[in-house]
């Protein structure tokens, strides 16, 4: 059971997925009781967490079984429920959500202080589905945007980082994640690598177009963001990186509207 669980997490196209999760997440806990990782999303204790990608992207003990949070989910909710005025803002923020994580979806949905707008190419937990390049919405409608892990499959990344400043207001701020080579200066593409195993070895997943570096600020910056750097190596300990089974790579960028 724990390798077929395994193998449809990391081989089903994500519109599936997000359908069959609903079971997974209902099955996958029992076999994992434990309290030695923690996810700070669902507040579930696992003996472990599951494995999560193929090839270079293989990660054991990451994705939560309950709510599936990976690493950069559980990073980015304890930035919003620590060190952002997400959960607490006593004005009600009109958020854009585009490719809605689910592990987020629900809670963001219900919560009081939010108007709460989800948009996708595809995903059937979206309420609109459009093109990131435009963004079928007017100019200055948003207070907080969240887009991850979208830029690394889009064709022009960057057109579509404008069409978020557009939509944002001014004042507001923006999580943008994507995955990074930090080994690596500049963003790696090439429009010859084409096939699924191509793009695996050079960009880390099948459908990747492109690997961002150490550069990829400065592509929000191009865009017109502000950008702020949030290293949670120094807001949490040793104990809790492993506790949480966080990257202690990974940083976490704000994009900010003046």
């Amino acid at each position: 059971m724990k390798k077929l669980y395994k193998f449809l997490l990391n081989k089903l196209p994500r519109p599936i997925l997000i359908r069959m999760s609903y079971v997974f997440k209902a099955v996958a806990p029992t076999f994992y009781r434990g309290d030695n990782v923690e996810c700070p999303v669902c507040e579930k204790s696992f003996s472990k967490f599951l494995s999560y990608g193929y090839g270079k992207g293989h990660r054991e003990n990451v994705l939560c079984p309950y709510d599936l949070t990976l690493e950069r989910h559980r990073l980015m909710w304890l930035y919003l429920t620590e060190h952002s005025n997400f959960f607490t803002s006593t004005n009600r923020l009109d958020v854009l959500h585009i490719a809605p994580e689910q592990c987020f979806h629900k809670r963001f949905q219900g919560q009081n202080n939010l108007n709460y707008l989800t948009g996708d190419l595809l995903s059937p937990i979206a309420d609109m589905h459009f093109d990131l390049h435009d963004i079928p919405m007017e100019d200055n409608r948003f207070e907080v945007v969240f887009c991850n892990h979208v830029m690394e499959h889009v064709d022009d990344p960057l057109q579509c980082m404008k069409e978020l400043y557009r939509v944002m207001k001014s004042g507001g701020w923006a999580i943008i994640q994507v995955p990074q080579d930090y080994t690596r200066e500049v963003t790696l593409e090439d429009s010859t690598i084409t096939t699924p195993e191509a793009r695996e070895e050079h960009f880390g997943q099948y459908d990747h177009v492109r690997l961002f570096g150490n550069d990829y600020p400065q592509w929000l910056e191009k865009a017109g963001f502000e950008v702020e750097s949030f290293d949670a190596n120094q807001h949490y300990s040793v104990e809790q990186y492993s506790r949480f089974r966080l990257n202690k790579k990974e940083k976490l960028y704000i994009a900010r509207k003046n």
